[in-house]
């Protein structure tokens, strides 16, 4: 499905991201897999290749530019060219809002936010010179899409990696680069710090099968993303771009674009006891859902 293509993915030497690589590779990629952590890189490259495939390890922290063009550098001096950029890494530090300090916002955006831009930016500059189209998939999460307590870094630096997938898909289109963004849920070292999950991680990363309603609501294991990944990479998804699209489990779904729920015009503008009487009264007392109420701590 993937025979002659290169990819590169960032992130790849745990969990979902060594899930896309693998996946990729198996497809018949060649794979650039880049990590912050050395030994755990060079053992995604080590599966790919005992398995047969092609693959490359590139070390190192995204967000600055060096990075990003050092791993489009590496795809094509390694493999000649490159057609695929899924970028998956990223760092947490997960606090609420009065508890998170400048240097841990800091180092979440850059690593989400910064680097899915770096690296998005470097693709799409080789993908104009080989002029023959490109895949970028962006990779958001839940916390982007919706409340999530304690992530106000991560969860904004999702949110905007899913804004900016939009933005992209529509510069792009003309030159045949199409630009998704996945929206993965499954069972990680990420989500073992969840309380009630760390126990479930462990029991899966034993062998134990998911249990099956938590896989009809989304939740599985790294493997069940990966296929979603390879479509995207592929040539048969070239009419699919601009789409934000949540895998996990047994389940895909797409989320919807930002848009209006309501409007109300008054001739001349409006008074603040006219904005009030609004609010109060049908259509726009039919707010959109809040999320739930939590004791801040």
């Amino acid at each position: 499905m993937l025979d002659g293509r290169v990819a590169v993915v960032t992130g790849a030497g745990r969990g979902l991201g060594r899930s896309y690589a693998r996946a990729l590779a198996a497809a018949g990629a060649a794979v650039v897999v880049n990590d912050l952590d050395a030994d755990v890189a060079k053992e995604t490259v080590a599966e790919i290749t005992a398995a047969g495939g092609r693959a490359v390890a590139v070390v190192g922290s995204v967000g600055g530019s060096y990075l990003a063009d050092a791993l489009v550098r590496r795809a094509v001096g390694e493999f000649g060219r490159l057609d695929v950029m899924v970028t998956n890494a990223g760092a947490l530090r997960d606090q609420t809002l009065r508890n998170t300090s400048d240097d841990d916002f800091d180092l979440v955006v850059t690593s989400h936010l910064r680097g899915t831009f770096t690296c998005g930016r470097a693709a799409v500059r080789r993908f104009r010179e080989q002029g023959e189209g490109g895949r970028l998939i962006l990779v958001g999460s839940p916390a982007g899409q919706r409340a999530s307590f304690g992530q106000t870094a991560y969860s904004a630096s999702k949110g905007a990696v899913v804004a900016m997938m939009r933005t992209w898909a529509v510069e792009h289109a003309k030159i045949g680069v199409t630009v998704n963004a996945i929206v993965p849920t499954a069972l990680t070292r990420m989500v073992a710090t969840i309380p009630g999950l760390g126990e479930l991680v462990s029991r899966v990363d034993a062998g134990e099968p998911v249990p099956q309603p938590l896989r009809r609501q989304g939740l599985g294991t790294p493997e069940d993303v990966a296929p979603l990944v390879v479509y995207l990479a592929s040539a048969e998804s070239a009419h699919v771009t601009g789409q934000a699209i949540a895998a996990g489990g047994d389940r895909i779904a797409l989320w919807t674009h930002p848009g209006e729920v309501a409007e109300e015009l008054r001739p001349g503008g409006w008074t603040v006891p006219e904005v009030a009487r609004l609010f109060a009264e049908a259509p726009l007392q039919e707010f959109e859902p809040a999320p739930l109420a939590l004791e801040e701590v």
